[in-house]
């Protein structure tokens, strides 16, 4: 378990943060080099008491409802992530009713498992971007992304800055999976706790 109190600084949404871009990389879609680098890549499932589910951005949005499962089902049953967020959106009133403020937890954990579970093609992506800014280059989210200001991204950034953290600590031989110490973290109708997340390669057996 950790706290996460230090989060708000780090992804403050009053700070805008500002890149060059000959020293960023950056990603908009699944696609390209960087694509992994996306919450909406596909290939990369991750799995929780033997639960598939499809991409880390449906992770991240079934944990907005710990405590509708139900919800929950339904956005895991969307083979499109863009989808199961469109849908997750269309029920917001059900929110976790802290969701603004333990969301960047949450999505820290959801990329931290990928790599958990991916660790030799995500590793290696995280890797390749070495000595770069990583920006997730939006048209007008600058919250979890930033948008073009002439020579420069401007943005909180905030998955960008998520990834970059990750990168440092795989880096820095300083990376594990660590779950959020949030009140009613729930997955389908159980805590999410370390003995629910499924070994890497697991999901080979299963399925």
């Amino acid at each position: 378990m950790y706290m996460n109190s230090h989060i708000h600084y780090f992804l403050n949404l009053n700070i805008w943060w500002t890149y060059k871009k000959d020293e960023c990389i950056t990603f908009k879609s699944t696609k390209g080099k960087y694509g992994a680098l996306s919450n909406m890549a596909p290939n990369l499932p991750l799995f929780i008491s033997g639960h598939k589910i499809l991409s880390a951005e449906a992770l991240y949005q079934a944990l907005r409802f710990p405590d509708r499962a139900d919800i929950q089902r339904n956005i895991l049953g969307y083979k499109s992530p863009i989808s199961a967020k469109n849908y997750a959106r269309s029920v917001m009133d059900f929110n976790r009713p802290d969701w603004d403020r333990q969301r960047f937890a949450i999505m820290r954990f959801c990329i931290e498992l990928k790599l958990y579970q991916h660790y030799d093609i995500f590793s290696n992506v995280l890797k390749s971007t070495s000595g770069y800014n990583i920006v997730e280059y939006t048209d007008k989210d600058k919250v979890w992304g930033a948008v073009e200001d002439g020579e420069y991204y401007v943005g909180t950034n905030a998955l960008g800055r998520l990834l970059m953290e990750l990168r440092e600590n795989l880096l820095n031989g300083n990376f594990s999976l660590r779950i959020p110490n949030i009140p009613h973290l729930n997955f389908l109708g159980s805590p999410v706790t370390p003995e629910r997340i499924d070994l890497p390669g697991v999901h080979d057996r299963l399925f």
